[in-house]
């Protein structure tokens, strides 16, 4: 199973190992090395949520996510959308925004390609954090059977009753990200793009509830949704990775600015992103370590904080990837500590009931 859910990221990492070495020499091979665990190691968090979602859908959409939406991830949020921010930014065409990726300088080189990414960092943020934030609001403030944190989230649970607190606690940080962390000549397209944030996710999010009863049942299993659902739930998907690749396409730039290097490598480690989410939901992983997602989406909120306060903060790459990777080892750990004394109460239960016999 290991192979088969995870031969097409080790043929792409042999490939673009290649590539990198043949386009870059032994520098060219190490940089894209770098990035590709670079990009592991900040969304790792990621490939947890993916898999709540991606463990709705059936095994065709699951196969497509895991073949379309690499390309899409690869092609289009790591080489084609720092491009199109440039574009944007700079206000040029696509050709001359790829002749100044080309032409070099760093984030301090005004007029570079690096440095018009870095401008439009703000902006970015402000979409990313926002849309992330309402994910975990949505998440934290719903009532479920089973929680991790119980002295927090049970309290949040009850105050989730307020209809729409995810949409007012997320609009209160925008407002005062807008306000207080924007740089000079940036609140408007700060405002402007968390807005976008909180309007892209409560369409998709709500698209997806509302195709959620087309779901068909696969072997006993929960709901597995095909046709629109699925491809709403697909959407989702491309989205959540998109606002999760801002930091590392941003970050990647502090170590290269040659956009063929980045591509790669971001592109090998988005591959394992998705291989590792697929594996997760074929083991079961979820279900058996089921703090797991309670983790993921604390790393979440953590990131969508620290994605606001880099608006205004330089906030180190090394933090961003230890607290996903922190709450999530934390939670995998109270798994198994969960999991170890459900098994004793069973076997002290199975010994008394054969006493009693």
């Amino acid at each position: 199973m290991f192979l088969k859910t995870f031969g097409m990221a080790i043929g792409i990492t042999v490939a673009g190992l290649i590539a990198a070495f043949l386009y870059g020499g032994v520098v060219g091979l190490s940089v894209v090395a770098i990035l590709a665990v670079l990009e592991i190691s900040l969304s790792f968090d990621n490939s947890v949520v993916n898999a709540t979602v991606l463990d709705r859908m059936n095994e065709k959409w699951q196969r497509l996510f895991l073949t379309l939406g690499v390309l899409i991830a690869v092609f289009g949020m790591r080489l084609l959308f720092p491009v199109v921010i440039v574009c944007v930014t700079a206000r040029i065409s696509p050709a001359q925004a790829y002749r100044l990726a080309m032409d070099g300088g760093d984030v301090d080189t005004p007029g570079s390609y690096a440095h018009v990414l870095h401008e439009a960092h703000p902006a970015i943020a402000a979409f990313g954090g926002v849309f992330l934030l309402m994910l975990f609001l949505s998440y934290i403030f719903e009532e479920r059977e089973i929680t991790w944190l119980s002295w927090l989230e049970r309290p949040l649970a009850k105050a989730g009753k307020l209809d729409q607190l995810p949409v007012v606690v997320a609009g209160g940080a925008l407002l005062f990200a807008a306000n207080f962390l924007a740089p000079a000549g940036k609140p408007v397209s700060v405002m402007v793009s968390g807005a976008l944030g909180l309007i892209v996710f409560i369409l998709v999010n709500g698209a997806g509830r509302m195709f959620e009863n087309g779901g068909v049942r696969d072997a006993g299993h929960p709901v597995k949704v095909a046709g629109k659902a699925a491809f709403i739930l697909f959407l989702y998907l491309e989205v959540l990775d998109a606002t999760f690749s801002f930091d590392g396409v941003i970050g990647a730039f502090a170590i290269t600015s040659d956009p063929v290097v980045i591509g790669i490598g971001l592109g090998i480690g988005a591959m394992y992103i998705r291989s590792t989410t697929v594996f997760l939901v074929r083991k079961g992983t979820l279900n058996e370590y089921v703090y797991l997602e309670h983790g993921a989406q604390w790393a979440i909120g953590a990131l969508a904080i620290l994605l606001l306060v880099s608006i205004k903060y330089e906030v180190p790459q090394v933090l961003t990837g230890t607290i996903g990777v922190g709450f999530i080892g934390v939670a995998f750990l109270s798994s198994i500590i969960r999991n170890r004394r459900a098994g004793e109460r069973e076997a002290s239960a199975a010994v008394a009931e054969s006493a009693a016999v």
